[in-house]
């Protein structure tokens, strides 16, 4: 692998970049199995659940997928969670900032504001206002994420249930992963 020689950006040449751009278009292709990595972090990590968090991740994608949603949606209802590691007070804003180059509006509203609508669920037993996500009812997306709270996170704390495991869902993060719809880098990428 060539590297650059340049010690600051604006020393940086065409020739650089185009080495630059080559090994990124590399790297970005290892992006499904570097998420897939990522999201076994949530394995043994059951913060008092009844299903360690890998587990809710795999069985709400499960859920998803066998309720017949396109790859998309299903990827984000694996993904939904995958936050927990790092944003562990913010952790649909994580998930979000991840799936936003690749997933349609809807979609990313829905990821990024599943937290509140969850809420629904539990909230009271924590003294919240368990219809929260009600300041929310006017957008377009509501009924999406209340729906996907309802269908698939909700439920998705079974041990008994039959979870397909990771190497179901590869396929459809590589498909999902495989082009952005929006990217700062869009353009460049396109030319290489």
């Amino acid at each position: 692998m060539k590297t650059a020689a340049f010690t600051s950006l604006d020393q940086s040449t065409q020739e650089d970049w185009l080495n630059i751009a080559g090994e990124f278009m590399h790297f970005a292709q290892g992006l499904p199995e570097r998420i897939a990595a990522h999201l076994a972090l949530l394995k043994g990590d059951f913060g008092g659940f009844p299903v360690d968090r890998y587990t809710h991740s795999l069985q709400t994608g499960t859920r998803a997928l066998r309720d017949g949603r396109d790859d998309e949606y299903v990827a984000c209802a694996l993904l939904h969670d995958i936050g927990d590691t790092l944003g562990t007070f913010n952790h649909p804003d994580i998930a979000a900032a991840m799936l936003q180059p690749f997933v349609s509006d809807e979609n990313l509203w829905m990821v990024k504001h599943h937290g509140i609508f969850q809420g629904h669920y539990f909230f009271h037993h924590l003294g919240m206002d368990r219809d929260m996500r009600d300041q929310l009812r006017n957008h377009p997306c509501y009924e999406r994420t209340a729906e996907f709270c309802e269908c698939y996170d909700n439920p998705a704390f079974d041990g008994r249930y039959d979870t397909l495991p990771i190497v179901e869902f590869m396929p459809i993060l590589q498909h999902v992963f495989a082009t952005p719809l929006r990217s700062l880098y869009k353009q460049a990428m396109e030319r290489h």
